[in-house]
């Protein structure tokens, strides 16, 4: 059985500027097995959330192939991509991208009411998922009452509450002073060790202690970077 979560290979990615083509990735090969934690550094305009970007479906590779299992995404209409990156991919980004007229549990009730499932159920999912990440009194609160590291937890609860395949987080401690990203960091760590697929990328290289792989993006190439621990 194929134990690949997602597959990319040969992707290339180039943006034009000016007279001249800048080229982000030039050919990236990466297997995301189940229960990896990969982390992906590189300097800031390295191309790190392109590559992400590309692997989550948000963006096309000017060329390469990307498959979730066995699947090739290549040639599939928008809509099944779409519907492929709703039921298996959960997303955590720098800036959270929190509904700011949403409550913390309207937030992480939306993409099961998106995905019609009924108020009550998504609620009480939202409400157990809420507690578990220890935000309990903050159930009913808004984004702008809340603390970076509160807000934070609330878009990783949003990215977990459909059970994705594989969590995508981009910059995620990057708007988080050293204690909350540490927070946020083991609470990750901790959804790993239960099961939860995990890929981020930082320009922050004193996160690799919590990956267990780790590589550098450089000059648009992945580089294994550190001891690779098994999944």
């Amino acid at each position: 059985m194929n134990n690949a979560i997602v597959t990319l290979k040969d992707v290339k990615k180039s943006y034009p500027s000016g007279n001249t083509t800048i080229h982000v990735l030039r050919g990236i090969d990466l297997q995301v097995i189940r229960g990896d934690f990969i982390g992906i550094t590189g300097p800031s305009g390295s191309g790190k959330s392109t590559l992400l970007s590309i692997m989550g479906t948000l963006e096309n590779p000017d060329s390469g192939e990307i498959l979730y299992g066995d699947i090739s995404i290549n040639g599939l209409s928008d809509e099944a991509i779409s519907d492929l990156r709703n039921k298996k991919i959960g997303f955590v980004f720098q800036f959270y991208n929190l509904l700011p007229e949403f409550t913390a549990l309207e937030n992480v009730m939306l993409p099961l009411i998106l995905r019609g499932i009924n108020s009550d159920e998504a609620r009480k999912k939202a409400l157990g998922l809420l507690d578990q990440l220890g935000l309990k009194d903050r159930h009913h609160h808004f984004p702008s009452e809340l603390s970076g590291g509160e807000r934070q937890r609330i878009a990783v609860a949003r990215a977990l509450i459909t059970n994705p395949d594989i969590i995508l987080a981009d910059e995620p401690t990057g708007n988080l002073d050293r204690d909350n990203a540490d927070l946020l960091m083991e609470l990750l760590k901790s959804l790993n060790e239960r099961g939860v697929t995990i890929v981020l990328v930082t320009h922050n290289d004193e996160l690799k202690k919590f990956f267990k792989k780790s590589y550098k993006l450089l000059d648009g190439k992945l580089i294994p970077d550190g001891k690779f621990s098994s999944s």
